[in-house]
């Protein structure tokens, strides 16, 4: 068991380790210790290989009262994790020590994005100078720096979506003139703040602004957002190539961005069971699923930047940053370095070096396969889909996917807590348990749990609910039977209407050094 002060002084020491908040993302998101990663408990079997390459790493978990983090300290236990370590009392100790506690999402990210608007005096656009200069048709390129997926949901009027990792690589292809005003937006202030220093550390003669508050901001003041844009830059010619090289050859050497030989990578990489290791490819979507570095997990660089804590866990690990060659690797690598990681290199020669040297490519997006799931699918009994009859059945899924459909009479319990909320809804250890998720893996992992408290007669629903609905059988919608608290998923502010946009950007723009605003994010925490 950790005390407060004990995880206080890990978390200040300069040994590897890794917080790990082991709750719903809910609850993480109105308050959590500052830096620690969210990793929800049913999650563990799933991402912790990736998370946390060492298992003699020292493992801080965290949850709301010390019930949930011994349960997960188990399974970690089981995996090969030796040096797992509880916070006595949880959160709630934490506070009662009077440590500071902090709110929101990917907070160290947004820190530092404030961070940059105010050291590096990033220029600043505002939405109603923005409309009049668009109706006014001035000479200007707006790009949005978020995901494609993020961008048709919503954008700026005319914008294309460049994601931040791209943006030096491919901006030549979208400004032919030097007077050519580029504005970067996204759906908030980080990313459009990292992304315009991002094109400035180019030194293009091009002026360059950020769209102060993004989509949100231009909501605020009253103006309309595209729906469903589909505007895209193109692949980056040869001068564009040339220019984005000689631009990532400047930042590596003035933010000290060391280059690894294949051969440099491959032990490396081989040590990662000693120490932490992160293989990350900052590169597109389709060029990852066309072709990677064997363990190298799928990072865009823009991305990579806005929500470190989702990504990568363990302080003062090693990071090497992949793309096609050296340019979107060592950008990203540079701002990693900015952000005062101090083990950051690039992979010489990019996914072409590795293949010619004979290291091993994988293809694909790789699903993970979670621990113990082979042991779990020989335990487990399945059925089809089709006349379920007296029986209970339970839904471990997601809540979002619960609420959109599911087998009709199932309830919802978060697999999280499935011991502590079982009891309650199915009392009867006798009486026929069906379970389901989405894709029934999940499922069959919370039937172990069930056969370990004592359940006789439990099964799993073959393929979960689509495969359910695939076999043309009947949904019901809406969040009709929810047995627990639906805290693990988190609408954006944008979907939480005016009153969450407003008091998000309050709370963002106020931040302090160690996360913290004046200002509250949620009024509910």
């Amino acid at each position: 068991m950790l005390t407060p002060d004990a995880l206080a002084e890990l978390m200040a020491s300069d040994i590897p380790h890794a917080v790990l908040d082991v709750r719903e993302r809910g609850a993480y998101e109105r308050g959590h210790v500052f830096r620690a990663t969210s990793l929800p408990r049913r999650q563990l079997e799933f991402r912790m290989p990736t998370l946390v390459t060492a298992p003699a790493t020292p493992l801080a978990l965290i949850d709301a009262d010390g019930a949930l983090a011994p349960l997960a300290a188990t399974t970690l236990a089981a995996m090969g994790y030796r040096d797992v370590r509880v916070l006595a009392g949880g959160l709630g100790a934490w506070r009662a020590a009077g440590r500071r506690v902090v709110q929101g999402l990917n907070v160290p990210s947004k820190v530092f994005g404030e961070r940059a608007l105010h050291e590096w005096r990033t220029p600043q656009i505002t939405s109603e100078d923005l409309v009049r200069r668009i109706e006014k048709r001035e000479d200007m390129v707006i790009v949005d720096s978020r995901t494609y997926e993020e961008y048709q949901r919503g954008c700026i009027p005319g914008a294309i979506n460049v994601p931040g990792g791209e943006l030096v690589f491919r901006i030549g292809e979208l400004v032919e003139r030097p007077e050519t005003t580029i504005v970067v937006h996204c759906g908030g202030r980080t990313r459009s703040y990292i992304g315009a220093e991002s094109l400035r550390r180019m030194r293009l003669p091009n002026p360059i602004v950020a769209l102060e508050n993004g989509t949100m901001g231009w909501e605020l003041a009253g103006l309309t957002l595209e729906r469903g844009g589909a505007r895209t830059a193109p692949d980056p010619g040869e001068a564009s190539r040339v220019q984005a090289a000689a631009v990532a050859e400047r930042v590596a050497a003035e933010d000290r961005v060391k280059s690894l030989s294949v051969d440099d990578v491959r032990r490396l990489w081989e040590e990662r069971r000693e120490r932490n290791v992160y293989l990350v490819d900052v590169r597109t979507a389709d060029e990852y699923e066309a072709g990677h570095v064997a363990g190298s997990i799928w990072a865009p660089g823009g991305q990579a930047v806005q929500a470190t804590d989702d990504y990568f866990a363990v302080r003062r690990a090693s990071f090497v940053f992949i793309c096609d060659g050296v340019v979107r690797a060592t950008l990203t690598a540079a701002w990693f370095a900015r952000m005062g990681v101090p083990d950051v290199a690039v992979l010489a020669g990019g996914v072409p070096a590795w293949q010619d040297a004979g290291g091993l490519i994988e293809n694909g997006q790789p699903e993970p396969i979670p621990f113990g799931w082979q042991a779990a699918r020989a335990a487990t009994r399945y059925r089809k889909p089709g006349e379920l009859g007296d029986v209970g059945v339970v839904d471990v899924g997601m809540s979002d996917e619960y609420t959109r459909g599911h087998v009709p009479g199932a309830g919802w319990i978060c697999r999280s807590r499935l011991e502590a909320k079982i009891a309650r809804v199915a009392p009867d250890r006798v009486r026929p348990v069906v379970l389901t998720c989405g894709d029934g893996v999940g499922s069959t992992l919370a039937a172990v749990t069930l056969a370990g408290l004592g359940y006789k007669n439990v099964t799993v629903l073959d393929g979960g609910t689509r495969g359910w609905a695939d076999a043309g059988q009947p949904l019901e919608r809406g969040a009709t039977h929810l047995w627990d608290e639906p805290d693990d998923v988190v609408l954006k502010p944008y979907q939480r209407g005016r009153e969450a946009m407003e008091a998000y950007l309050r709370w963002e723009e106020a931040l302090d050094a160690e996360g913290s605003s004046p200002h509250r994010l949620l009024k509910d925490a």
